[in-house]
C-alpha cells in the first residue's frame, strides 16, 4: 500500500515535491495544501484536491505524512510544531543556529499526539550533516570544513522577500576559492564565516522603497547576513526575472584528517553535489525522509527526528535483502 503524502505549501520546494513523489511508486500524493486560493492552483498531478491550509486538520487520518514546504525564517517554526499535533511529518527547517529550540518545540508536539516528526531534511542540513558525522567518526584528528555554493540559497532569498520593500530576491551564496583550495591541499587552516564564503544579493525593490534600509536589514541580519562579507545589487524585478530565475546550487563536505600511529599520512574526505535545481533535488531528500518517517512512525518510534536519527535502509524503497545484494 503506498504512503499517502501530503504537500504544505505550494511554492518551488512544494512543485518540486510533487515531482518527487511521482518518481518513487511506493509514495502517493493524496492533498495539497495552500494559504492561497486553492482555485488559483493548477497541480501538475492530475486529480489531486488542492485544500485551503485552513482546513488541514479535516484530513487527520488521510495523511501518512505531510511534507511541509513553507520557509525556515517564520513558516516552520510555528507550522512544524502546530501540524506535529494531526500528522507525522516532514520539513527542512534549515536556520542551523537555531536547529535545537525547532527540535525542542517539534518534539513537544509530536511527543504529546504521538506523531513521528522529522525536521531540518535536505541536503544541508540533511545529507551534508550526515557526511560530517561519517567523516568525523572515521578521522577524530582532522578538520571538517563545509563550502556551499556557487549557488542560490532559497532559505536566504526568502528571508530577504520579507523585508519590508522588497518585491522579490535572490541571494547566492559563494565560497571563497582560496580557501577551498587549501583544505583540498590537506592544510587544514583555521577559517571564520567570512572567510569562507561571500553572499550576493540581487534585490528588486517595490516603487518608492528606502534602498539604503534595504540594504542595511540585510547585511546585520542575524544568522543569515550579518558575519559576511555580503553584497547588495538592486536590479528592476524584470531583469531579475530575466538573469535571476534559476535555482541552482551545490556544494562540498570535506574532512582533511591524519592517519598512522604517528598521524605522519593525511586523508582527505570529500562529498560533493551540483544541483540544477535546489528545490528539486531538496524535494527528493524529502520524499526519501518521508518514506522513513511512514515506517518509524509504524514501528512505534514518535517524537522528533533528524536524519541523523534514521537508520540508512528507512531512507530506501528496496528490501534488506536487496541493499546487501546490489548496494552494500
Amino acid at each position: 500500500m503506498a504512503i499517502r503524502i501530503g504537500i504544505f505549501g505550494y511554492g518551488n520546494l512544494g512543485k518540486g515535491t510533487e515531482c518527487a513523489v511521482r518518481q518513487n511508486p511506493d509514495l502517493e500524493l493524496a492533498a495539497i495544501f495552500t494559504r492561497r486560493d486553492p482555485a488559483s492552483i493548477s497541480p501538475m498531478t492530475e486529480g489531486v484536491p488542492v485544500v485551503a491550509a485552513s482546513e488541514v486538520a479535516d484530513w487527520a487520518g488521510k495523511i501518512d505524512v505531510m511534507i511541509l514546504c513553507g520557509g525556515s525564517a517564520t513558516d516552520l517554526p510555528v507550522q512544524t510544531p502546530e501540524l506535529a499535533r494531526w500528522f507525522n511529518l516532514v520539513d527542512s527547517f534549515d536556520t542551523h543556529a537555531k536547529i535545537p529550540e525547532h527540535f525542542a518545540a517539534v518534539d513537544a508536539a509530536a511527543s504529546a499526539a504521538g506523531t513521528t516528526a522529522l525536521i531540518s531534511g535536505g541536503w544541508d542540513p540533511g545529507l551534508f550533516s550526515l557526511n560530517r558525522v561519517y567523516a568525523e567518526a572515521i578521522l577524530p584528528q582532522g578538520g571538517t570544513y563545509t563550502f556551499w555554493g556557487k549557488g542560490v540559497s532559497q532559505g536566504h532569498s526568502d528571508a530577504i522577500r520579507r523585508i519590508e520593500g522588497v518585491a522579490d530576491a535572490r541571494q547566492y551564496t559563494v565560497p571563497v576559492p582560496e580557501a577551498l583550495e587549501r583544505v583540498r591541499a590537506g592544510q587544514r587552516p583555521t577559517l571564520t564565516t567570512r572567510q569562507k564564503h561571500t553572499r550576493e544579493c540581487y534585490v528588486a525593490a517595490k516603487p518608492g522603497a528606502d534602498l539604503a534600509r534595504i540594504e542595511q536589514e540585510i547585511k546585520t541580519m542575524p544568522n543569515y547576513f550579518a558575519d559576511y562579507d555580503t553584497t547588495v545589487t538592486f536590479v528592476s524585478l524584470e531583469q531579475l526575472h530575466a538573469e535571476h530565475s534559476g535555482l541552482p546550487h551545490g556544494g562540498s563536505v570535506l574532512r582533511s584528517g591524519l592517519t598512522g600511529w604517528n598521524e605522519e599520512h593525511t586523508a582527505t574526505v570529500e562529498y560533493s553535489l551540483k544541483l540544477d535545481s535546489n528545490p528539486e533535488f531538496t524535494a527528493s531528500v524529502l520524499a526519501a525522509c518521508a518514506r522513513a518517517v511512514s515506517r518509524m512512525h509504524a514501528a512505534g518510534q514518535t517524537g522528533c527526528k533528524t536524519i541523523l536519527d534514521v537508520p540508512p535502509a528507512l531512507l530506501s524503497p528496496l528490501s534488506g535483502e536487496e541493499l546487501r545484494r546490489q548496494l552494500l
